[in-house]
């Protein structure tokens, strides 16, 4: 029996490198792995030794005899892409990692951020050379989108933060929460300390829409609804108005899908399952809604969201998800890229769950979740708040060898009591940093940050979304990490990093004096004790504290004896 990987793959590839037969793809540095949707392994090469298992950081792999009913369809999946992709020895292999030798001595460097991206590259860094470093980060409590934007209902993707605190607690790394750079210490500082300072801090802010209506009582974006429920300190007193019996989501990827399916779940389950944050628990216990509605500018096979995510909706206690069979009628071009004997097999995947979808049954009493193509909205309308989305219905058209959606006469009106607007991330710009407003990143060039001219920002680095943009997964951050370290490591052996004029017990004086509310490993380990113990006295995983003052009070608690 061969093993097979399942929805929870993260992309973290440290299967790959474990597989002794090398049947596991796509490999990192292969052109497909940077737009796949997960990893796969070739059935008929597995041995069945389960390292593949044992390495993966979220539990993604099971042994073919092992899946649950739930994911038995992801052997077929994985044996379906090695139909498309038979597997072949891997290409010259990449060079070796960079070492720096220990005769150069100690490399300080400062991550901004705490989230996976930060992680990864922290991790790469004391693999590959003797480092120190200190991690900073707004917040009381690090993770970033693992713990204020993976979905509650995805609690094995969060088991990568295991991997993560293993880093934490290593002597060589500091770790500083609840210190903003920029207000309790600025960048210039952290250079004169440091001989390198990376920024991993992600993309928090949100694309709008530009259409009429937007600001409406009623309108937000889903990235402040996904933090408001995952108990983000900055957002856990939002109010959201969900009385209403239909919600419209503006977006199909796999953020708008977590919406849907938060909206929709029975909140007892979300209870016994999640840690959800207890303010969202009560509201949605409350909420009027029974319809969700996704919508998406083009047809669906341009639908953002993955395969597997649209494949697992199907698995929903008490909800339907309804695509209408007219909405599977594709264009000439949709059409001809399903045909092709070429096509990815994730886009059959996603079209074949489609059509599964549209001839399900539907059970009067169920909640339901609506997938509309080929509509874009135009406008929000209300009487004081949102009641209505103005839609335009779309036709595709093909330009440049790609297909894009294009605005017909034909129009409709939607009524809505709350709109989520789901189109995107969005990197937001850092203290005397260099930064494009067009794609919403620090510019770089493998990591090293450049200005306006080009030329490199001596001694500054990025990784992650505020690098490349919000694109891939949370183990996309690793491949991302590697990358940057190795233009630090590069640097620091040649010579280009000057030696900090300060050291780790300076710069703790210093920020606890300017933040004597900064929250330092032990205190974080403090905040996640008494949210476990909270949680386990209800069945939960965690009960998450949810303002800065419950978190500092948690972290200067005394430890339970």
């Amino acid at each position: 029996m061969a093993y097979v990987i399942t929805q929870r793959c993260c992309n973290d590839a440290s299967c790959v490198s474990d597989c002794p037969v090398d049947c596991i793809r796509p490999r990192p540095g292969e052109p497909e792995f940077a737009t796949a949707e997960m990893l796969y392994i070739d059935p008929d090469t597995c041995i069945d030794c389960g390292a593949c298992a044992d390495a993966c950081p979220v539990d993604a792999v099971f042994a073919e005899d092992e899946l649950p009913d739930v994911l038995s369809r992801f052997a077929d999946i994985n044996a379906a892409y090695f139909r498309q992709h038979p597997l072949m020895p891997a290409s010259d292999p990449a060079a070796a990692p960079l070492r720096v030798p220990k005769d150069l001595g100690l490399l300080r460097v400062a991550i901004v951020g705490a989230g996976p991206a930060a992680c990864y590259a922290a991790e790469e860094l004391l693999q590959r050379c003797t480092a120190e470093i200190e991690i900073f980060d707004r917040l009381p409590t690090p993770w970033g989108l693992l713990r204020s934007g993976v979905a509650p209902d995805h609690q094995s993707t969060k088991a990568v933060t295991t991997r993560f605190e293993s880093v934490l607690k290593r002597d060589a790394v500091g770790l500083h929460l609840n210190v903003e750079v920029g207000v309790h210490v600025s960048h210039a500082e952290l250079l004169a300390d440091h001989h390198a300072v990376l920024y991993a801090v992600g993309a928090s802010g949100d694309r709008g829409l530009g259409i009429p209506g937007e600001d409406l009582p009623g309108s937000h974006s889903a990235t402040e609804f996904v933090a408001w429920y995952n108990g983000h300190p900055d957002y856990a007193d939002r109010e959201f108005d969900l009385s209403g019996p239909r919600a419209v989501i503006i977006g199909n990827g796999n953020v708008a899908l977590d919406v849907a399916r938060i909206l929709t779940m029975p909140p007892d389950l979300l209870e016994r399952r999640t840690d959800i944050a207890e303010h969202a628990l009560t509201a949605l216990r409350a909420s009027g809604i029974t319809e969700v509605v996704l919508i998406g500018r083009r047809g669906p096979l341009q639908a953002a969201c993955t395969g597997p995510e649209f494949l697992a909706l199907g698995h929903l206690e008490g909800v339907d998800v309804v695509v209408e069979e007219a909405d599977l009628d594709l264009d000439p071009g949709s059409r001809a890229l399903l045909d092709d004997s070429a096509a990815e097999p994730s886009l059959q995947l996603k079209y074949s769950v489609a059509q599964q979808y549209s001839k399900s049954t539907r059970t009067p009493g169920h909640r339901r979740i609506v997938f509309r193509y080929l509509a874009s909205p135009t406008g929000l309308t209300g009487d004081g708040k949102v009641e209505s989305v103005q839609l335009v219905h779309n036709e595709l058209t093909e330009r440049d060898g790609r297909l894009h959606a294009h605005p017909t006469d034909r129009t409709e009106t939607l009524a809505a009591g709350l709109v989520l607007r789901s189109v995107g991330y969005r990197g937001t710009p850092q203290p005397d940093l260099p930064f494009d407003p067009s794609r919403g990143v620090i510019p770089n060039e493998h990591g090293r940050v450049v200005g306006s001219d080009g030329t490199p920002v001596d001694r500054v680095y990025v990784t992650g979304w505020i690098k490349r943009g919000p694109q891939g997964v949370i183990g996309t951050n690793r491949l991302d990490a590697q990358e940057t370290v190795e233009a630090i490591l590069a640097d620091f052996a040649a010579g280009r990093l000057a030696s900090p004029s300060g050291d780790r017990a300076a710069l703790t004086e210093l920020l606890d004096r300017r933040q004597p509310n900064r929250i330092d490993r032990d205190g974080w380990a403090a905040i996640d004790r008494a949210e476990r113990a909270a949680g386990a006295a209800t069945g939960r995983p965690r009960v998450k504290l949810t303002t800065r003052a419950a978190l500092l009070a948690a972290a200067i608690a005394p430890p339970q004896s």
